[in-house]
């Protein structure tokens, strides 16, 4: 049978609630700027493979995205960013961006997002325009 010392007391002290009460809280506000990114970058996953789905030229790719950007309210590319190649007479699309969030006075998160629907995984590189 253990025995227990009287007089000695085991818990959070009053400061130690407040450390991690404020580590919590930064991590709650760091994920609130984050998940946004995070939903924007999963509806322009679905809006390509929907773009895709709907088949046709570049174009028609184009038009199909467009029109999923604008109700999924997806703001950081735009039709032309995407990436559309042939490969065996099958369309594939890719994208990839960057999104920096601020997170507090200098210091910024950066996100390199990339996505495809080549089963592959491979994500095309948009081609250069030649300079004169």
């Amino acid at each position: 049978m253990r025995q227990v010392k009287m007089g000695r007391e085991a818990g959070f002290s009053l400061s130690g609630l407040i450390v991690v009460l404020v580590v919590l809280g930064f991590l709650a506000v760091l994920a609130m700027k984050v998940f946004p990114a995070w939903a924007e970058y999963r509806s322009i996953k679905n809006a390509i493979a929907a773009a895709k789905a709907a088949g046709g030229g570049t174009r028609e790719i184009q038009q199909a995205f467009a029109r999923n950007a604008e109700i999924n309210n997806i703001t950081a590319i735009s039709p032309k960013d995407l990436v559309i190649t042939r490969d065996n007479g099958q369309a594939e699309v890719s994208f990839a961006y960057e999104k920096r969030i601020p997170v507090a006075g200098n210091l910024s998160l950066l996100f390199d997002f990339a996505g495809t629907t080549d089963p592959s995984g491979e994500v095309a590189a948009k081609a250069e325009p030649a300079t004169k």
